[in-house]
């Protein structure tokens, strides 16, 4: 239901706001929960289940979205990353749970985990101004702004309160996501065609990376180990009790994205792909070693192919498991940035979809774990290869300047910046500064126009 539910929130999220989307998300999730929860048969908790991870693509595309067009360049990978690590978290109080407690309640506890948010949202955050942009809703977009930047720290060289025109100083990344929303607003106010978006060089360029890159990430292992951690550990013929095993790596994934968090703000992401890729195919290469000598009975050090396993695991979370997520909304446009993550997204999940039911065929047809293990170590020496020559770096970068780079644009990066900032300054002041229910967007589209000289 995953790649269902992501195409579907590709649209809504186009036509009804990323934060709109999210809430109607909690309706098919409480749904499937109560269904869960008062299951007189198998068939309901299958209806559940349905239910639930249609609406668990529902809520988590258009989050990333979000995400991707409010937070600084800077931060916005790990934000994203975030995701993740709270999935890692809510998996461990899941199964925690679970082992205490009757699975029934577990499922009403869960509507508590839906709703909750949706409150929240409704209360306190504001839609993506973007978005708001997008669709000529200038006043809106305008208070997204303030609210979003109001607890900015004020300069230093003053102790002045942080006025307008200092938050225009501190606006400069949401500045160029005005500037670029508003060029895909045409003059009767209507977005240009998304089909005209996916054919242009900014739109298939992205998709075919994203689809490479989720190729290698998938058919590396990552999610077949995590999903078969009791079964994978059992086919190497560890003494060490599989089901203890899985807990900690479990634990591994969930500490690790807590780093990856850190090192998504501080390094490249390319860097780490090829970090991640090299400890990988170690890791699986000195695995698969193992289990074949043990196997063979030759060695009595049965614990190494589960310790390969963590690091393996450990490896995976400083770059290949998280980053092609974090690149699924950055990559695209604005104009199409909804509905291409939802396809990008909805791609991921088929190509995990096959990975994960190929394992048994892939171990029956390569003749043992220890094979299948150097096939993980072999790709991932490809996925340092795709990212040395293929994957284009978007840590600190702005999305124009992402979306300049697949547009292949001749100008300066320097140049490039002065001449957006020039015109955007008084773009985004105008917002700012525009007395409610005044602003309108001809008058912004007349704006940028007197500025880039049309």
């Amino acid at each position: 239901m995953v790649p269902i539910g992501s195409l579907v929130a590709g649209i809504m999220m186009e036509f009804l706001g990323r934060l709109n989307t999210i809430k109607l998300a909690a309706l098919p999730c409480v749904a499937g929960w109560i269904s869960i929860a008062l299951a007189p048969s198998f068939t309901w908790i299958m209806v559940g289940r349905v239910l639930t991870g249609f609406a668990c693509a529902l809520g988590t595309s258009p989050a990333i979205v979000y995400i991707t067009e409010v937070a600084r360049p800077d931060m916005r990978g790990s934000l994203i990353s975030s995701g993740p690590t709270l999935a890692s978290l809510g998996m461990v109080i899941a199964y925690a749970k679970g082992a205490f407690m009757n699975w029934r309640l577990v499922s009403w506890i869960c509507i508590i985990y839906t709703v909750v948010p949706v409150l929240l949202i409704q209360l306190f955050v504001p839609e993506s101004p973007v978005w708001l942009v997008s669709k000529g809703r200038i006043e809106d977009a305008a208070r997204s702004l303030r609210f979003l930047y109001k607890k900015y720290p004020q300069p230093e060289h003053t102790d002045q309160p942080l006025s307008e025109m200092h938050l225009n100083a501190l606006l400069k990344e949401r500045e160029t996501k005005i500037a670029e929303a508003q060029r895909n607003v045409n003059r009767h106010g209507e977005q240009q065609s998304k089909l005209r978006g996916f054919l242009k060089p900014t739109g298939y360029k992205p998709m075919i990376i994203l689809f490479w890159f989720f190729l290698i990430q998938q058919f590396s292992g990552i999610y077949i180990t995590l999903f078969f951690a009791v079964t994978f550990i059992q086919d190497v013929g560890t003494e060490v009790n599989a089901f203890t095993a899985s807990i900690f790596v479990g634990l591994t994934r969930f500490t690790m994205s807590l780093l990856n968090a850190w090192l998504l703000k501080r390094f490249p992401r390319r860097q780490l792909v090829m970090v991640s890729t090299t400890g990988m195919a170690a890791c699986m290469g000195v695995s698969g070693l193992f289990t074949l000598w043990i196997k063979e009975g030759t060695t009595t050090m049965t614990w190494v192919p589960v310790v390969g396993l963590l690091l393996y695991v450990c490896s995976s979370m400083i770059g290949l498991l998280t980053i092609p997520w974090t690149m699924t909304a950055e990559l695209f446009p604005t104009d199409i940035r909804g509905i291409a993550h939802s396809i990008s997204y909805s791609m991921a999940n088929l190509l995990m979809f096959f990975a994960v039911q190929s394992y048994r065929t892939i171990t029956d047809l390569l003749g043992g774990a220890y094979a299948v293990q150097w096939m993980f170590a072999v790709v991932s020496i490809i996925g340092f290869l795709f990212a040395l020559f293929f994957l284009p770096e978007t840590h600190g970068k702005s999305l124009a300047e992402i979306e300049a780079f697949f547009a292949g644009k001749s100008q300066p990066p320097a140049q490039r910046a002065s001449a957006e900032r020039t015109a955007k300054t008084t773009v985004t002041e105008h917002l700012i500064r525009s007395p409610s229910r005044e602003a309108k967007l001809k008058e912004v589209e007349l704006m940028l126009k007197n500025k880039n000289g049309a």
